[in-house]
């Protein structure tokens, strides 16, 4: 993977990551059939757009380890279409149904919000493995799927990370580890529309990507205080 992006190319990786992994792009009834000789001089950008992804940029019936297909992970569910419609710019009232509606997905943890390792929370920052959809798909049996977070910040010191989103130098030292800050955390990564309507960052317990043990270690890595973040 790409260490240090530029904002172009991080966003490009980003926008890919979401569409592939959460669905973000959606059907299209106007684009020119795959088997036809289009004239893109006579498509509008969106229909060129349309044509491009869906008609050649991915193999639509590809089985995908949640058991649908690439086709149903790039259905656009309530807060995707309202955030697609607005061109992430949602009006007052879109922004109240995208937070409504987000912060009514998260499910809690039973017991409460607790840190898990944060040295697996490191191995899970630090990595984009799982739900890749190819040729030869990620076995999740074999690796426990990542929670990609290098991809779009900077976390710590120790290594290099991306500079599209916030840097996470130091979150935990700055924020400290109470309980308020465990509950923002958890709910960002559970569901970031929850706090950031039509944001990029992938909704990574929302879409069953992370399972909330692998939440738990993630939190760890931000806010424990012997986490590398943190020094």
């Amino acid at each position: 993977m790409l260490m240090k992006k530029s904002r172009f190319a991080a966003g490009l990786a980003a926008v890919a990551a979401i569409a592939l992994l959460a669905g973000c792009a959606g059907g299209t009834d106007t684009a020119a059939s795959a088997d036809a000789k289009p004239d893109y001089t006579k498509m509008t950008s969106k229909e060129l757009a349309d044509h491009l992804i869906f008609n050649g940029g991915f193999n639509l019936a590809h089985e995908t380890q949640e058991g649908t297909t690439v086709a149903a992970r790039m259905t656009q569910d309530n807060i995707q279409k309202m955030c697609t419609e607005s061109r992430n710019k949602p009006t007052p009232e879109q922004v109240g149904k995208i937070v409504a509606e987000a912060r009514a997905s998260i499910k809690y943890p039973e017991g409460g919000i607790k840190l898990g390792d944060w040295k697996k929370g490191r191995d899970l920052a630090w990595s984009g493995f799982g739900y890749r959809a190819g040729h030869n798909n990620d076995n999740h049996a074999s690796r426990e799927v990542g929670a990609n977070c290098y991809n779009c910040h900077q976390i710590g010191t120790d290594r290099t990370g991306g500079n599209f989103g916030p840097s996470l130098t130091g979150y935990g030292k700055t924020r400290g580890n109470t309980e308020g800050t465990r509950k923002f955390v958890y709910e960002v990564i559970y569901n970031a529309h929850s706090y950031f309507p039509c944001t990029i960052m992938p909704r990574m317990g929302y879409s069953g990507m992370l399972k909330e043990e692998s939440i738990s270690h993630v939190m760890a890595y931000l806010l424990d205080p012997e986490s590398p973040v943190n020094k």
